[in-house]
Order: structure tokens, then sequence, then C-alpha cells
């Protein structure tokens, strides 16, 4: 089956095919460093996780691009989002940036989301700005008014085809604040005077200044990706103006298509509303991770439609976490039976459903990334599985790699979701499981002795760390609670 991917531009359900066979040009706008990231983000850059890897997993080779917002992102009142932070704490505008930039790795690393190949900034690439800029004015799109540069939306007739939206429907003054200079109401800044009192500023053929938010991805795609290149990705509250102001000014620079496909997150919602900073619903990732494992928020994140909205509750979370120790359990199980199991071919007869579980994965996944339905898979799988491991009769260790294999490869590899370690995560994690196999084994020693106070003694120290332990007639299991 082909990969099939709904289109938002155009939107309807296309199979892919990269421009280059074999090869993914990939970009998707990244964050605005200027607060903590919350877990709306988690989920936009969870879902874009997992769309690399599947096709990297399928056999493409993929460049990942994802930008660094860290000037130019406007409010409403036209203040910048960073100097407005930096005014709020008393710090030097590029000290916000660090310190978000670090803790924004820092929770994607800690959700297991992999780094972007590429992730530029948009104060390191303030030329390649300025020379689009300066293309789109030679090309009579763009015009210079008491120092700002302005896109002239009326000069591009394509504009809204991603939105939907007509000129005729827009409202002045998105993201910026309307200014008397602009020919149009719906015209955006590409290059902004910089006021005495702004910090951020650069050298420009217009006089001093600071680049708009839409001009940055375009530039910078183009820098890496070229003028045309796959997928471009983001958040669906972006679709306008952002999204359609870099379609407008790219192809207006380049004579040339911009992104073939776009692939839009739908939003994290909390009792229904976006959960956004400015409304201040929003939980930090750093805090999720206080209460829940990142596997767990992962299984949260992707059992939605990646392009449907998903509301955010302890509840939710909850029944995520249900459903994600019944798959790891399995898992769990299977790892501890492996070192005793037989060197025979017993459960051998298991191997084709494991095949058979491969073949619908890739099938729902290959259906627009569809992974509600690949952990519903994994979920049929899990419920097959504890039946061949729990039935009492003994499992060979060739059906048990197998069956760790596959979870391995689509839970882990894959959705993110299945740990290659047995204990909490951490670089610590393999030495914690072995210290608890130790006690484990202890307490097996301990009731082999019949030495019941101790074994006793045991199980609720293990219980005190919340390690649960499960005495079977094949031997003890255990799992951290």
């Amino acid at each position: 089956m082909a990969l099939k991917i709904y289109n938002v531009l155009g939107r309807e359900k296309v199979e892919f095919q990269p421009q280059h066979e074999g090869h993914v040009n990939m970009y998707v706008c990244g964050p605005t460093v200027q607060d903590y990231a919350h877990i709306g983000h988690a989920k936009t850059y969870i879902a874009f996780d997992v769309i690399v890897r599947y096709l990297r997993y399928s056999g493409l080779s993929v460049l990942y691009v994802q930008n660094i917002t860290d000037v130019g992102h406007l409010l409403d009142s036209g203040e910048d989002r960073i100097l407005k932070k930096a005014a709020q704490l008393q710090a030097k505008p590029m000290q916000i940036v660090e310190f978000y930039a670090r803790s924004y790795f820092e929770d994607m690393d800690s959700l297991g989301i992999k780094r972007p190949d590429i992730s530029p900034r948009a104060s390191g690439h303030i030329p390649e700005q300025i020379k689009m800029i300066e293309t789109l004015m030679e090309r009579g799109h763009a015009y210079l008014a008491d120092g700002s540069v302005y896109f002239d939306v009326a000069s591009a007739p394509n504009y809204g085809k991603l939105s939907n939206r007509r000129i005729t429907e827009l409202e002045a003054g998105s993201r910026e604040v309307v200014r008397d200079e602009k020919r149009n109401p719906e015209d955006f800044a590409l290059w902004k005077k910089a006021e005495p009192e702004h910090i951020l500023r650069w050298d420009s053929p217009w006089g001093e200044g600071f680049p708009g938010w839409h001009i940055e991805c375009s530039a910078m795609a183009k820098k890496y990706l070229g003028e045309t290149f796959d997928l471009h990705g983001g958040g669906v509250d972006n679709i306008f103006p952002h999204n359609e102001c870099e379609i407008a000014q790219s192809e207006c620079a380049n004579d040339a298509e911009f992104a073939r496909y776009w692939m839009l997150v739908g939003s994290l919602t909390v009792d229904g509303v976006k959960m956004s900073k400015s409304l201040g619903n929003f939980i930090t990732i750093k805090d999720a991770l206080k209460k829940y494992r990142p596997e767990v928020i992962r299984t949260f994140s992707l059992s939605a439609h990646y392009s449907n909205p998903v509301d955010f509750s302890d509840d939710a979370l909850q029944a995520a976490a249900v459903g994600w120790e019944r798959l790891y359990g399995a898992v769990r199980l299977a790892r501890q039976m492996l070192p005793a199991a037989p060197a025979t071919d017993a459960g051998s007869d298991f191997l084709p459903r494991l095949e058979q579980a491969r073949t619908d994965f890739r099938a729902v996944m290959d259906d627009d990334f569809n992974t509600p339905k690949a952990i519903a898979q994994l979920q049929e799988l899990t419920r097959e599985v504890n039946t061949l491991l729990n039935s009492g009769s003994p499992v060979g260790k060739a059906a048990l790699e197998a069956i760790i294999a596959t979870y391995n490869e689509l839970g882990g590899d894959v959705l993110g979701i299945i740990p290659a370690a047995e204990a909490g995560g951490g670089a610590n994690a393999e030495r914690e499981a072995g210290l608890i196999k130790l006690i484990v084994e202890a307490r097996q020693a301990a009731r082999k002795a019949k030495n019941w106070a101790e074994s006793d003694r045991l199980r609720d120290a293990l219980a005190a760390l919340d390690v649960i332990v499960e005495d079977r007639a094949d031997g003890t299991v255990w799992r951290v609670n």
C-alpha cells in the first residue's frame, strides 16, 4: 500500500510522492522561545517526530528542518514576544532566547523526540531574509513605507489558497498593528523599522530594523531545502496568517511552488479551549513529566489522529497510562522470561501473527499516519501475546525474541512508546533494572527456603519503591508501578 497524506493544500487525501525518489525534504514551524514549552507543543512535535520516524522506517531518507523563532514574532499590539519577556524579567533578549531554547530541547529529549537535522534560528539568517525582501521589492511584490517594508497582498493572485480565505474576507491587523503607511490593511510586514527603544535591530538597505515573523521561515526553508520541497508541517492555528504569508512571499520571490504537501496538527485543548500561554490555561512539559512517564504523554498524544484536537485532562492521561501499561506489561513479561527460556521452537506457530501485526501496522500508518489505529493494532496483538505468555506452556527463546523485536520495532522505533530499558528512564535505567532483579532473586531464594518473613520483607521493600512483584507458576515477574 502506498503512503497517503491528507494534503491541506487542496483538502484531499493523496498519494505521497517525494520530489526526489527515496528522499524527503521536510520543514516544520518551530517554537518561539520566550517561555517554557507546554504540552500543546508536545502534541505537535510528537506528531511530527512519529511522521519522521515512520518515513525513515519506510526506507526514505529524510532531511528534517525545524526553525527556532528568536526575533520578529509580534503580538497583536506590535510588540516582539522576546522583547516583552525580556522586559518582564529585566534580562537581555538573547539571555531569554538561550535559556528557553535549551529548555525546549531538554523537554523534547525527555519526551523521546528525535532532534531535527537542522534547527536554524531566525536571528542567524538576517542576510537571507534581507535578500528575499530585496527580490520581492524588485519584482513589485513589496514596497517601502517609512522605513518598513510590506508585502503587497494584492500582487499575489493566489493569496489565500491554503486557508481558503479571500482578501475581501481578511481583517486588518493580524499579528501586527495596522499602520497608516500600508497600501492595504491586509499587507504584512517583511521588515520593520526599529524604534529607538527597540533592542533587537540590524542594519539593512532600509535602515535599522528587524524582520517580520513570516519571512524567516521562507528564507530558511529555501536555504536548506531549496525553492520547492516536499512536506511543510505546523499547527493548524498558524494556517493564517503565518503559513499563508509564507506561501505568498516564497512563490512570488522564487517563481516556484513552495511546499508540495501541507500537514497541520490539531490543537491541544483544555475544556474545549485551545491551550495557550496568552490564556493562561497551559501545563508545561516539565510539570507534566513530574506526574506522567514520557511514554504515557506520547501515548495520550498519539491516541488521536494528528489532525484532530485533543482535550487534556488528568482522566485522559490516566486512561493513556492504563493503555500504555497494558502494552508495556507484555513486553516486560517477554523480556523477563527470555533468560530462562528453552532454546526450542516452542511458540514458533505465533511467528506468522507477528508478521501480520507488522503488515496491519504499516497499512494504518500508510493511511495518513493513523496512530490511533496503530496503537489499537498493538493492543490487539498484546491480548494474544498475553494469552501465549500466560498459558503455562513453554515459549522458546526464538519466539520470545521475535515478540520483543516486534514491539521494539513498531512501538519503540516508530511510535516511541516502548522504552528499551526495563526500569524508569534515564542513564541509570539498566543499573536500576539489574538491582531490582537482584532483590527479586533474593526474594525467590527466601521463598524456596520457606523463609516467609524475609520474602515478605523484600516484597514490601520493593512495593515501597513502586515495584510490584507477581509470583507465577513459571517464576516471579516484576513491574514498575
